[in-house]
């Protein structure tokens, strides 16, 4: 078994929180509290929010972590 994670960001906005959804959906967890920034270059705001997943199969790297 192995506990896979994932790093989604995006700009603060309806389409971030879909992928956050989508991933929940999916069967991913939330891992720890989101992180808020401020892109001053492009005047927006960023999120990131941690995500894990268990799976019943040994970890590989080449793994596609979006298609899990």
């Amino acid at each position: 078994m192995a506990k896979l994670y994932r790093l989604l960001t995006g700009t603060d906005d309806a389409a971030f929180c879909h992928k956050i959804t989508k991933a929940l959906d999916d069967g991913w967890e939330l891992h720890g509290s989101p992180s808020v920034t401020f892109n001053s270059g492009n005047n927006q705001t960023v999120c990131a929010q941690a995500v894990t997943k268990d799976v019943d199969a040994p970890y590989q790297p080449d793994v596609s972590l979006s298609q899990q």
